[in-house]
Order: C-alpha cells, then sequence, then structure tokens
C-alpha cells in the first residue's frame, strides 16, 4: 500500500460562508482558494488545511484528506485499495491542479486521498487581501 505523507485537511459543513471565512481568518488561517460555494484555508502556505463547504455545495460532504506529493502514489493507493475490494470513487482531476478519490474508512467516515502539487494547493485569491483574482 502506498504510505500516506500527511494529514493535510479537513473538511466541514458551514451554514454562512462570510462568517465562517471570517471567523476561521481571524484565527490566523489564510484563504487560499474562494469559490462561490466553498473555500479552502490553511494555516500557513503548503500546510494544513481546511475547506468550508457551503450549504449548496455538492460535489462531496464533510470529510478528512490525506495529502500526497507525488500524483503516481495517488493513482497506485486508488489501484491497491481497489484491488484489496474497498469501494473507492474514481480519481477525478481538479480545476486547481490536485487531483484526488474519495472512499470510507473501515467504520465509515468519508477520506479524501489527493494528490497536491509541488508548492502546495494553489491560490485564487491575492495574499493579505482575500480578494478572488
Amino acid at each position: 500500500m502506498a504510505a500516506v505523507e500527511r494529514l493535510g485537511h479537513v473538511a466541514i459543513r458551514v451554514q454562512d460562508m462570510e462568517r465562517a471565512k471570517r471567523f476561521y481568518c481571524s484565527l490566523g488561517m489564510e484563504l487560499v482558494w474562494d469559490a462561490k460555494d466553498w473555500c479552502y484555508l490553511e494555516t500557513r502556505p503548503g500546510r494544513e488545511g481546511l475547506a468550508l463547504l457551503g450549504p449548496g455545495y455538492r460535489a462531496a460532504g464533510p470529510h478528512f484528506a490525506f495529502h500526497f506529493r507525488d500524483r503516481a502514489a495517488v493513482d497506485a493507493a486508488h489501484a491497491q485499495l481497489k484491488a484489496a475490494g474497498v469501494a473507492v470513487g474514481a480519481v477525478h482531476d481538479h480545476r486547481d491542479g490536485t487531483a484526488s478519490f474519495y472512499l470510507r474508512d473501515s467504520e465509515g467516515n468519508w477520506l479524501e486521498m489527493l494528490y497536491e502539487p509541488q508548492g502546495g494547493i494553489p491560490a485564487n485569491v491575492t495574499p493579505a487581501m482575500g480578494v478572488t483574482v
């Protein structure tokens, strides 16, 4: 089995995106990706993250994610889990340059196996301004 590199992020459901962004930014997190129905914050560039999923976001639900720096490791983990009989979703390429798949662990919790490009998850906001670019 391909070894996970690190626990990368947790995704939670929020009812008010703007209020939640203000709260987590006030704790020192930096807004990295900002979309209408979800956003991504990091403790510092390329480190632990928090995804806020708005009420209308349907691509994924609350989960935690293991991050990999090598796309091939994600593909290998997918193949190995599938061969072991674990129900896994397809590997998807995302608009931010990442790629991932979802599965449930042995206890029914959702998790994501995510390729994170060298240099971290790309931003679509201007640092320190929180303005979408």
